[in-house]
């Protein structure tokens, strides 16, 4: 209770001294006439420059302050890469509400440094109902890291230690780049990983919980797009960066941006070479044999290893200003991804209690990946018919991987070890998503709302092989010969068209509402080839229509937008399975498990439903929000005992399991978010935001019905020590989550950050440790009739990094922020 009470303390505050008045307006590069993004406007009495208030320009220039008492104020904009503007105005009872007009902007060409005065900060989260903005220029707990650590600070979003982002207890999230669909992957489903993106790429992550129909459908638990950085300051302008981290780890990022006549030229590079090591066990019981002479099972596996890490990504691209309001945006990216992981294990099993048999296993993988993006894009605008747009995207991924999984496996014999046959697995993947979009925004009569349709092309094409192959000797252990009847190829193509229409327009004076419509067609065709051994070949063909409405309505109860409102919203949504999840396509994790597709899966639809409230006190916003997801024909990720290769396999190698997906029926997720963002104090900031909510899972094939309470902490505290010394401490906590035959245990940490600006903000030494505790760690149970298990895997957490940034022209570092150094584990397989 004295807890909640402190945190509300600041609010009260901030409420008795708010007023009637607020002042608005827009900041322009002087020249260009280009908005001026993210600057901090500062508002001081006239009389002695006291401290009143802080407002920040949007992504289109604009800002607003409101609850000002009346009064004559001094307006000073705050932004290292211009020169100081001032302006005087006043608020009074007969024109409480001032307008500036004229804010332009000049550039900077020397800024000392006893000229900064830090009194206002850009806000790391930027909140708003359905959508959180987060700046990661801000966010010091990215220092040198990837876009899943990014993800760690986001209120609503939970990652776990392999990387897998969920949003509300769903980790059905559509992950997109620049608002465009990138090849990036959730967790280990294939594709680009969010850790294989570094943060230093990163301006801006929105996440979207609720999203219209201008949206894909896919991602039931909503929508997260990773915008990155664009130059659009005169002149050569850019940051170079190199990280060390403890335990061989390098990461180095350049990125350059030139404006010259209506061309921005932009190029950039990242690398990253790291090593982590990883450590776990496992424990499982399994019932097994018949009702007459049943078995009971034990095994457990201990396993150590490390993982090497390195990626190479290349960037170049242009945007040109057209006459008559028109930009055309070309952008193209290579990268190249190499992962060597190797691991040892020490395996056991007990049938009946007897006596306890050991082996030691072991397994290698060299995974090889190179990545193509490339898009493009057209925005054309009309100067004399205001709100009109008309854009064009098109772009496309190609991916090239490689990946041979080799297993080895030792048995006792007495004393001795007598070594089996490796295997080795030749997975290849060579995939394809290409997509083109046209969206036009029209405004209605008089101002009365907004028109907006537009259609879209998606297709996602693959073809892979499984090379299956066994060691043809112990004396040549490298040597593999080729298993045709294990091996297979498959090929898949999904495309989908689609079209959308929404309507915005106001109610009244204090409401307002937006309906919309969405069709897609999906249309999925897959085959599988392969040798006897393959238990199912054939071909895979879907098609399939849906619609699905959205609807939001606003009620506000402020004078000004923004102050206080209510949001009331719905969407149906999908998640359609990809069709690693459908191929029948065994890939072992260790010599013990392995994951198997289903061709018979189907999507899952979820009915969406938000209840949300912000309110804006001065500097302090507190935004809450009651949710609801219903899910039908939900896909799962189950485990089972295969009790022939159990058998077959023999008692050296021990109990062997299968994780499948099923269609297990419906799950439903309600709960209640609160977010608070306030400054305590002229040198902190604190960020907190806690969630709690119902998952229920009802699974059809098990005939359960199970639920569970879980709940999300997550703090961020942002202090300015001096002028030039940044410190951030930051922590999450999510408690027990439930899954379909089990549950995931809780897991937690905490990060510290600081940074040291330099040479007049021409340069910054960034300090950091991640996993401070070092409890970050994955911890699962399942628990059925037939099996029961527990596993535990902890990788490299806690890891010291320091960093050295160089601005380059009129880039300098800015108040609170640090740049990102590499942090976490993770990996191939999970």
């Amino acid at each position: 209770m004295w807890a909640v009470a402190s945190l509300l303390l600041p609010l009260g505050a901030a409420a008795q001294t708010a007023g009637p008045g607020s002042v608005s307006g827009s900041l322009k590069e002087d020249g260009t006439g280009n908005p001026v993004p993210f600057s901090d406007v500062l508002l001081l009495r006239a009389a002695d420059s006291t401290f009143v208030a802080v407002a920040q320009t949007n992504d289109q220039g604009a800002f607003k302050a409101a609850y000002l008492p009346l009064g004559i104020y001094l307006m000073r904009v705050q932004d290292l890469n211009y020169k100081p503007l001032r302006r005087r105005f006043t608020l009074t009872e007969a024109a409480p509400a001032a307008q500036l007009q004229g804010l332009k902007l000049t550039a900077a060409t020397a800024t000392k440094l006893s000229e900064v005065v830090v009194t206002g900060q850009k806000a790391t989260v930027v909140e708003e109902l359905g959508k959180r903005v987060i700046n990661v220029e801000k966010d010091l707990g990215s220092v040198g890291g990837t876009a899943a650590n990014v993800l760690q600070n986001v209120p609503s979003v939970s990652v776990d230690v392999n990387g897998t982002v969920s949003m509300r207890g769903t980790s059905n999230v559509t992950i997109l780049i620049d608002g465009k669909p990138a090849g990036v992957s959730n967790g280990n489903s294939g594709g680009q990983r969010l850790d294989q993106i570094p943060a230093s790429r990163i301006a801006q992550v929105e996440v979207i919980t609720n999203p219209s129909a201008k949206y894909d459908a896919s991602g039931g638990g909503g929508v997260i797009n990773l915008i990155t950085k664009k130059g659009t300051k005169a002149g050569t302008n850019g940051t170079a960066a190199l990280n060390v981290g403890t335990g061989d780890k390098y990461s180095g990022n350049l990125n350059l941006s030139r404006k010259v006549g209506k061309a921005t030229w932009s190029a950039g590079y990242n690398g990253r070479d790291v090593t982590y090591q990883s450590h776990g066990h496992s424990e499982q019981t399994a019932l097994l044999g018949t009702d007459t002479a049943p078995q009971t099972v034990r095994t457990t596996q201990v396993g150590a290893g490390s993982e090497v890490h390195r990626n190479h990504n290349v960037r170049v691209g242009v945007e040109l200003e057209l006459p008559k309001s028109q930009t055309l945006s070309l952008n193209v990216s290579p990268g190249k991804e190499v992962n060597l992981e190797g691991e040892g294990q020490e395996l056991t099993q007990q049938t009946n209690y007897g006596a306890v048999q050991r082996a030691r296993g072991r397994q290698d993988l060299d995974v090889q990946v190179k990545i193509l993006n490339y898009d493009g894009s057209y925005r054309r605008t009309w100067a004399e018919h205001k709100g009109r747009e008309l854009t064009a995207n098109f772009g496309g991924v190609v991916i090239d991987a490689n990946v041979p999984v080799v297993q080895r496996q030792f048995a006792e014999a007495g004393s001795a070890q007598v070594a089996q046959p490796g295997t080795r697995q030749q997975l290849s993947l060579l995939g394809n998503i290409q997509f083109g979009q046209v969206d036009y925004t029209h405004p209605l009569a008089a101002g009365k709302g907004r028109l907006e349709m537009g259609v879209k092309l998606e297709r996602q094409a693959q073809k892979g092989a499984n090379e299956f192959g066994y060691a043809s000797s112990e004396s040549r252990p490298n040597d593999f010969q080729d298993d045709p009847t294990r091996s297979l190829t498959y090929t898949s193509e999904q495309v989908v068209p689609a079209a959308y229409v929404t309507v915005q327009r106001p109610l009244g004076p204090k409401w307002s509402a937006q309906a919309g419509l969405r069709s897609e067609y999906t249309i999925l065709s897959g085959t599988v080839q392969g040798g006897a051994g393959i238990a199912q070949r054939g071909s895979l063909n879907q098609d399939y229509l849906n619609f699905f409405p959205s609807a939001t309505i606003n009620r506000e109860f402020g004078k000004d937008p923004g102050q206080n409102r209510l949001q009331f919203s719905y969407a149906r949504r999908l998640n359609r399975p990809n069709f690693m999840q459908q191929l029948p396509l065994a890939i072992y994790q260790d010599p013990r498990s392995y994951r198997l597709g289903n061709p018979r899966l189907r999507a899952e639809f979820s009915h969406n439903i938000e209840l949300g409230h912000q309110l804006n006190l001065g500097q302090a916003t507190i935004t809450s929000t009651v949710f609801a997801r219903i899910t039908t024909n939900s896909i799962q990720r189950l485990r089972f005992v295969d009790t022939l290769a159990t058998r077959l396999a023999g008692p050296s190698a021990g109990l062997v399991t299968a994780e499948t997906f099923l269609n297990v029926g419906r799950t439903t997720n309600l709960g209640a978010e609160l977010s608070v963002n306030q400054p305590l104090a002229k040198w902190w900031r604190l960020n907190t935001s806690t969630s709690l909510y119902r998952a229920q899972i009802a699974t059809n094939g098990i005939g359960t019905n199970r639920q569970a309470l879980v709940g999300t902490l997550r703090l961020t505290n942002n202090f300015t020590i001096r002028p030039t010394l940044d410190v951030q401490l930051s922590g999450n906590l999510r408690s027990a989550s439930l899954t379909a035959q089990g549950r995931q245990l809780a897991q937690g940490q905490m990060d510290i950050a600081l940074r040291q600006r330099l040479f007049s903000d021409r340069a910054a030494l960034t300090l950091r440790v991640s996993d401070l505790l070092n409890t970050q760690q994955y911890r699962s149970e399942i628990a059925t009739d037939a099996l029961s298990s527990y596993r535990y895997a902890k990788d490299e957490s806690r890891v010291g990094w320091l960093g050295f940034t160089w601005y380059i022209g009129a880039s300098k570092a800015k108040p609170g922020r640090i740049e990102a150094a590499p942090q976490g584990g993770g990996g191939f397989g999970g």
